[in-house]
Parts: C-alpha cells; sequence; structure tokens
C-alpha cells in the first residue's frame, strides 16, 4: 500500500490549516483527485465538525457521481468510482472493535478501495496502520472555520 502519511495541505503551518467550509471541500477534493487506491482515511473529530463535508468533498474528487449521504444509521455506504469502489463507513453507533466484524470490515479493508472512516478510534487496534489520518476540530471563538489536521 503507498505510504500516505504526511499529506500537508498547502498554507498549513506544522501540518495545521484553519479552513471555511468551502476550502475544507476543495481540498477534500483535491485529495480525492490524488487518492490511488488502495487507501483508508480515517476522519476524526467531534460530532458536527465537518467529517461527513470532508468525505463527501473527497468522495467528489474521487470522481463518485451520485449523491453521497452520512452512513450513520446505515453504517457503510459503498459508492461506485473509476478508480475503485468507495466505503463510507461511521463507526459513532458501534461499542467496541468486535462489532467490526459485523459491518465485513476485514473484507472492505482487504478490498483495494477507498475506505473513508468516521469516528475511527472505535476501531481500535483493527484500524491499518498504514491509513491516513485526518482530524477536525473547532476554532476556538470562530464557528465559521474548523482546523484541519493532515497525516
Amino acid at each position: 500500500m503507498p505510504a500516505h502519511r504526511h499529506v500537508v495541505p498547502p498554507r498549513a503551518d506544522k501540518g495545521h490549516l484553519k479552513v471555511t467550509e468551502k476550502e475544507l471541500s476543495d481540498w477534500g477534493e483535491e485529495l480525492g483527485r490524488a487518492i490511488t487506491p488502495p487507501l483508508v482515511v480515517a476522519l476524526a473529530g467531534e460530532l458536527g465538525v465537518g467529517k461527513t463535508t470532508l468525505a463527501q468533498a473527497i468522495c467528489r474528487g474521487y470522481g463518485v457521481k451520485e449523491e453521497i449521504t452520512s452512513p450513520t444509521f446505515a453504517l457503510v455506504h459503498e459508492y461506485v468510482a473509476p478508480p475503485s469502489a468507495v466505503f463510507h463507513i461511521d463507526l459513532y453507533r458501534l461499542d467496541s472493535p468486535e462489532q467490526l466484524t459485523n459491518l465485513g470490515w476485514d473484507e472492505i479493508v482487504a478490498s483495494r478501495s477507498l475506505v473513508l472512516v468516521e469516528w475511527p478510534e472505535r476501531a481500535g487496534e483493527r484500524l491499518p496502520a498504514d491509513h491516513l489520518p485526518l482530524d477536525l476540530d473547532y476554532v476556538p471563538g470562530d464557528l465559521s472555520r474548523r482546523i484541519l489536521l493532515a497525516g
């Protein structure tokens, strides 16, 4: 699997970038265009911080043409794109990494696809070591921006 551990956004200060929602979407689309599968992308951050927005942008850049929705209740959505399938997984409702088996986790991760995982901390040790970590956080005092930490 290609190394994707040190993707730093343009204009970032030590890997931190304060972005608007539009800038986050633009950056996500650019990342999506640059991705070579297989790749697991771990999207971490608090509830409502923009993980799904970023996942949608990555999917658009990767070539997904259909509507990309949050998999909060379905847990896994699969999309078609020219380079490979895309699996968008939301682990928020899982209680333990053992529950990943019921989602087909091992098969998905081994599928040589793009895998976007929201709430990756719930996967524990089952998250592949060579995943690409993307963390989002709120900018204190500025509700219009987010902090993006990549790599």
